[in-house]
């Protein structure tokens, strides 16, 4: 599946921003079920966000420090 690219940059902030949204959400609700699933669906969505945005930045990194033309030299 292809995203765009200007969307493919902004999805783990999205699932940061709607996890918190949701964490908040899950607050101002009375105590029901509807605030439990929110809370859980905001927790696995703020985590999921923050491990994206970790895990890309580690692989940008370490990309830079890559040199493709070493492979060129077998």
């Amino acid at each position: 599946m292809y995203l765009p690219r200007p969307l493919y940059e902004v999805l783990p902030y999205a699932y940061v921003l709607g996890g918190g949204a949701l964490a908040v959400a899950s607050y101002l609700l009375p105590s029901s079920p509807w605030a439990d699933a929110a809370l859980a669906l905001g927790s696995v969505a703020l985590v999921a966000g923050i491990v994206l945005i970790l895990r890309r930045r580690t692989f940008r990194d370490e990309a830079s420090r890559y040199d493709p033309k070493s492979l060129d030299d077998f």
